[in-house]
Parts: C-alpha cells; sequence; structure tokens
C-alpha cells in the first residue's frame, strides 16, 4: 500500500459526511500543510525582523481575521479559500507563540505547555459539545469555529515546540526536522498497522506537522552561525511559497481533495436562483 492510500484511508475513515474542510485528505493535503507551516515561519520571522512587532503583529490580525471571516463566510468546501486561512493561520501562530517567548519573555517550555493545555481543553470542549473530533464532520459554523480553533492551537503549540527543541534542547533546526519527520510517521504507521484510532492519528499528524515544517524553514533561513543555511527569512517564505501555491492549485483543479461522486453543494442563493 502506498502511502499516498495510507492517507486517504486516514482521513476518509475519520468521518464521513460533506463538510467545509477537505473531503478527502490525501498525501497532497500533508505536503501543503508543511509548506505552509514552513511558508508561515519564515514570513512571520521576516515581518518581525524587518518591521517590528507592532507592524507585524497588526499585519498578522488583519490577515487572521481577514481570512477567517471569508471561509466562515462561504457555504461549502473551496480548495483556494481553506488554504489561504490555513496559511494565515500559520503566520499569526508563529506571531503568537514567538511573541509570547520574545515580547513577554515566557521561555519556551512554559509557552509549550500554555499552548498544550489549550488545545487539550478546546478539544475536551469540542468533544463534549458534539461528540465527534472528525473533520469530516464539519457541517455546522459551531463545528467549524470549534475546528478552527483547534488549528490556531496547533500552529502555537507546533511554532513553541519546534524551538524548545532547537534551542533550550539544544538541537538544532536540522536534527529537530528529523525528529519531527520521524515523530509524524508514528500515527500514520499506528493508524496503518495497529489500527490506531483515525481521529486520533490525525490530529496527532496534524500537530506535527507545524514543528516539521517551521524547522525546516528556521533551518535554510538561519544563519551559519545559528546552525542554519543562511538563505534569509525572506527567501525562504518565497521558496516555500511556490510549491504551496502549485500543491493547491492541482488540488483544486484535479478535485484530488474532494471524493469521486460526491455531491457539490449548492449555495443557497444559486438554488434560489435557479429556481
Amino acid at each position: 500500500m502506498t502511502s499516498g492510500s495510507v492517507a486517504r484511508r486516514l482521513g476518509a475513515q475519520a468521518g464521513l459526511g460533506v463538510s467545509k474542510v477537505p473531503p478527502q485528505i490525501t498525501a497532497w493535503f500533508w505536503l501543503a500543510k508543511v509548506c505552509s507551516t514552513g511558508q508561515g515561519e519564515a514570513t512571520s520571522d521576516f515581518l518581525y525582523l524587518h518591521y517590528g512587532k507592532l507592524v507585524t503583529g497588526t499585519i498578522g490580525v488583519i490577515l487572521l481575521v481577514g481570512a477567517l471571516a471569508w471561509q466562515l463566510s462561504v457555504r461549502r468546501y473551496l480548495t483556494w479559500v481553506y488554504w489561504f486561512a490555513v496559511a494565515a493561520v500559520s503566520v499569526t501562530g508563529t506571531m503568537a507563540a514567538d511573541g509570547l517567548h520574545l515580547v513577554v519573555g515566557l521561555p519556551y517550555w512554559q509557552t509549550t505547555t500554555m499552548f498544550a493545555v489549550a488545545l487539550a481543553v478546546i478539544f475536551a470542549a469540542w468533544y463534549l459539545t458534539e461528540r465527534t473530533l472528525s473533520i469530516h464532520s464539519i457541517t455546522t459554523f459551531r463545528r467549524e469555529v470549534f475546528y478552527w480553533l483547534t488549528v490556531i492551537a496547533t500552529f502555537g503549540l507546533g511554532t513553541a515546540l519546534g524551538d524548545l527543541v532547537a534551542t533550550p534542547l539544544k538541537q538544532g533546526y536540522f536534527r529537530a526536522a528529523v525528529i519531527f519527520l520521524v515523530l509524524i510517521c508514528i500515527p500514520l504507521l499506528a493508524h496503518w498497522r495497529l489500527g490506531m484510532n483515525p481521529v486520533l492519528a490525525f490530529w496527532f499528524a496534524y500537530t506535527l506537522t507545524r514543528p516539521l515544517g517551521a524547522s525546516i524553514a528556521d533551518w535554510l533561513g538561519v544563519s551559519h552561525s545559528l546552525g542554519g543555511l543562511g538563505w534569509g527569512r525572506g527567501v525562504v517564505a518565497i521558496v516555500l511559497l511556490v510549491p504551496l501555491v502549485a500543491i493547491v492549485a492541482y488540488m483544486a483543479v484535479s478535485r484530488v481533495d474532494t471524493p469521486a461522486g460526491e455531491p457539490v453543494p449548492v449555495p443557497v442563493r444559486a438554488r434560489h436562483r435557479a429556481g
């Protein structure tokens, strides 16, 4: 069985039904997710280093609010709208985690703990309210709000965790990337071979994509003195944006993230006009 078919099983078995998020989770989804996390890390760092915390924070808030408002306003899953929201959360998630460390002065172990607790609370509230954490059940406004709160928390947690492993734990960015690459294989293999719950496997892997992508971006961007390749944050942001846009464009055109034969919901206004 190929990694792509395993990835599809991981998403397909997590739940059923039309939702506001990708109906089919394929290998393309995971590639886009890792690219978006790295791109968001590099973009946030570039803005902070060149424009300071006030301008960077303002851009982050506008980007996040605008992207989520657009995503929440559409009536069905739209590839470009969804991934624009993911990219926006990636940028602002980095800003939130880095802000707590650089501006507030909290050590990485504290910010990691804070975001882990926040994620656990959101998961608990989501499950107690909806009795499901499946991404394929995102068919109501309330469930979608829970979903995006979870995504924001995973980005903050992943950013803090990646920095914790790379710097205070002295593993360096490259070694941290390798560590998270190995860890992200655990839920994939556990679901495939050991029957791990698909919802748990999905969120396990989803959370780890953040420190993986961020560690790769940091390794490419930071100076040689810090253990990186010294490309610069701006260059890395552009380098990772290119494959991200290409992958999203492929998914949008091929509809590989939409199961064959699944009906596409028609917006209410469109149905009224058709009638």
